[in-house]
C-alpha cells in the first residue's frame, strides 16, 4: 500500500497550475474532501472513495504528476465524487452522468485560461466524450507528457523501433515486437515469454552487448 502524506490545502499550489488553487479549494471545502498525495502508483493516477462509517469523501492523487496532469486527474476524481452524491451507485462508473459532470468541470477550469494552448486544443476535442482513463485518451496523455521533467533515457514503447531492447519497471530486458492496436507484443529475453505493453508505457532503452 502506497505511503500517503496529508495534503495541507494551501500547499497545493506546488502541485497545481498557477491560478487554479482558489477554485480547487472551493470544491475541496464544499465537499469536505480528505485529500492525500501519494507516492507514484503504476496502475492509477488517482482514486476516489465514498464516505463510510469512519470517514468522508476521500481523493488521492499521485504526487509525481506535472501540474496540468495533477489538476485533470483531480477533476476526474472530483467528478466521481459528485456522481456519487447525485446518483449513489446506481449508474456506471464512467457512464453518461460522469462524462457530463467531468466535462462541466473541465470547461469551468478551461475558462480560467490556465492550460497551455496545446492542452486546451486536446481538451476541447475530448469534451464530446471525456475519456475514462489517461490511456483511453491517448492524445491528451501525449501532450501532458511534454510537461513532465526530462528523464534520462526514458522513452515510450511506441517511440522504440521494432526489434529494439528495453528494460521495464521490473528491471527485466525485453525486445519490442509488432504493434497490436494500442499495445505492442514484446518478448522477455530471459524467458522468451511474450507480453503486451501499452504504447504509452515508459521504459528505458537498453543496448545489447555484442561479444
Amino acid at each position: 500500500m502506497a505511503r500517503k502524506v496529508e495534503a495541507h490545502l494551501h500547499a497545493l499550489s506546488h502541485y497545481l497550475p498557477e491560478g487554479a488553487l482558489p477554485r480547487v479549494l472551493d470544491y475541496l471545502q464544499q465537499y469536505k474532501v480528505h485529500l492525500t498525495i501519494t507516492l507514484p502508483r503504476q496502475t492509477i493516477l488517482g482514486d476516489y472513495r465514498h464516505p463510510d462509517d469512519y470517514s468522508g469523501h476521500r481523493i488521492s492523487i499521485n504526487g509525481n504528476l506535472n501540474p496540468y496532469e495533477f489538476l485533470i486527474t483531480l477533476l476526474h476524481e472530483l467528478a466521481h465524487l459528485i456522481v456519487f452524491i447525485e446518483y449513489g451507485n446506481r449508474v456506471e462508473t464512467h457512464g453518461p452522468e460522469w462524462q457530463s459532470i467531468y466535462a462541466r468541470l473541465l470547461k469551468e477550469f478551461m475558462a480560467l485560461q490556465i492550460f497551455p494552448g496545446d492542452i486546451m486544443y486536446v481538451l476541447h476535442k475530448s469534451l464530446q466524450r471525456p475519456a475514462a482513463t489517461k490511456a483511453g485518451e491517448q492524445a491528451l496523455a501525449r501532450v501532458l507528457r511534454k510537461y513532465n521533467p526530462p528523464k534520462d533515457g526514458i522513452v515510450l514503447i511506441e517511440e522504440l523501433q521494432e526489434g529494439e531492447f528495453f528494460t521495464a519497471e521490473d528491471g527485466k530486458i525485453y525486445k519490442r515486437g509488432p504493434r497490436l492496436r494500442t499495445r505492442y507484443r514484446c518478448k522477455q529475453i530471459d524467458t522468451g515469454k511474450e507480453y503486451l505493453f501499452h504504447g504509452l508505457y515508459e521504459v528505458k532503452r537498453w543496448k545489447m552487448n555484442k561479444s
